[in-house]
């Protein structure tokens, strides 16, 4: 029996944690090369420290001659990244990180189950949504990414200048009947320019921001701050810690709130189905939550590598179903072609629309004009609702 009172955490970081400088720098790579070519094959993997980042991985584009300008591109590609978020720290700047290339030709052995349709890997997958906040996502995520996404846009604008590229957000959600009520402790840590502010002085920065972004009810006079809790923190990004792509996968999906599969996304083109079976998935439990069909839904796909077929499709609606659950299988069987090829052909994936997932997770955005965040649009309502 599912519990309906307690306390569920999630986190978040920014766009200047070391890990998520490192997927931002994989995605824009990868989009560079859809750019060139929609069918582009990329496996970019990043890694940062003081004064350095590494970039190694596969690649692939149709025409040698591009391939190799788009090799000589990559630096360019990194340093404005690293500027972009925000680092002009004496350790870790965008005009002085040494940039190392290893990228390389994709494997011919990979490639061919591929160009056959097949799955790019083994795997399985996993999607998921519920009706705690409009966005149809687990609302301690949720608004762990948006106060993130508030501080930078004030960071950026110049209205809060002392506020650095790093930082991390946690919030712990009390539940009532299965609803969020009460926020019971915040947690933020953010870089700061100077040395002599004090955990109250930050505190007094980003306070307003938070209780701008949060639901003014949720914040009671027993929540818990804790802003900057061990004191200094000046230096951050990659000089502070080493960063690395696909460390944080539970901050880009679902906090925590649902599975994972395991496989990360960032630098990875739509052919590798840990990147785009996750988007089908998340955009298949979404539809079916808001077609009312269910309050809860987690759908998990799974593939075979070379296969086109999925191997499986299971549905659990967590006892808030409307329907029988295996019913619904059955229904999303039908209703969307879940091999590689069918999942980028109706999702719109063979864009250049990666960079903008890599921070404030892949999920619970808005679908954008130019099919950013496709898997987050709601279309497939009617086709869900008719057999029923």
């Amino acid at each position: 029996m599912s519990r309906n009172n307690y306390v569920f955490t999630s986190e978040s970081v920014s766009e200047g944690h070391p890990d998520k400088v490192c997927d931002r720098i994989s995605d824009a790579i990868l989009d560079a090369f859809i750019a060139i070519e929609p069918n582009a094959r990329v496996a970019c993997e990043t890694f940062a420290t003081t004064k350095r980042v590494v970039v190694g991985g596969e690649v692939g584009l149709s025409d040698p001659v591009k391939l190799k300008e788009m090799m000589g591109n990559v630096e360019g590609i990194v340093r404005d990244c690293i500027r972009d978020i925000g680092y002009e720290q004496k350790k870790f700047h965008w005009e002085t990180v040494k940039v190392h290339n290893y990228l390389h030709e994709q494997s011919a052995h990979i490639a061919q189950g591929v160009d056959k349709d097949g799955a790019g890997d083994q795997g399985i997958m996993f999607g998921y949504a519920c009706r705690e906040t409009d966005a149809l996502m687990p609302a301690p995520i949720q608004y762990s990414h948006a106060i993130l996404k508030r501080l930078a846009e004030v960071r950026k604008s110049g209205q809060e200048s002392t506020l650095r590229p790093d930082a991390k957000s946690q919030i712990s959600l009390r539940y009532e009947d299965g609803k969020p009520v009460e926020v019971t402790s915040i947690v933020l840590s953010t870089q700061h320019e100077h040395k002599k502010q004090t955990s109250h002085d930050i505190r007094a920065i980003v306070e307003p921001y938070i209780r701008e972004v949060l639901p003014a009810s949720w914040i009671t006079p027993k929540t818990e701050w804790w802003v900057n809790p061990t004191g200094t923190f000046v230096i951050g990004g990659p000089d502070g810690d080493a960063g690395l792509t696909g460390r944080k996968i539970i901050v880009d999906t679902y906090g925590g709130a649902a599975p994972h599969g395991g496989g990360a996304f960032s630098g990875k083109d739509p052919t590798k189905v840990d990147r785009s079976a996750a988007y089908a998935a998340r955009y298949l439990a979404k539809n079916v939550v808001a077609a009312g069909l269910a309050d809860r839904c987690t759908i998990q796909v799974s593939y075979a590598i070379g296969v086109a077929k999925p191997m499986s499709i299971y549905v659990d609606t967590h006892g808030t179903g409307n329907v029988p659950d295996a019913e619904l299988e059955k229904v999303i069987w039908d209703v969307m072609d879940l091999t590689p090829r069918g999942i980028r052909t109706h999702l719109g994936l063979n864009k250049p629309i990666y960079s903008r997932t890599s921070a404030y997770g892949h999920f619970g955005r808005a679908p954008e004009a130019d099919g950013g965040f496709s898997w987050e649009k709601t279309d497939l309502v009617d086709a869900l609702k008719k057999p029923f």
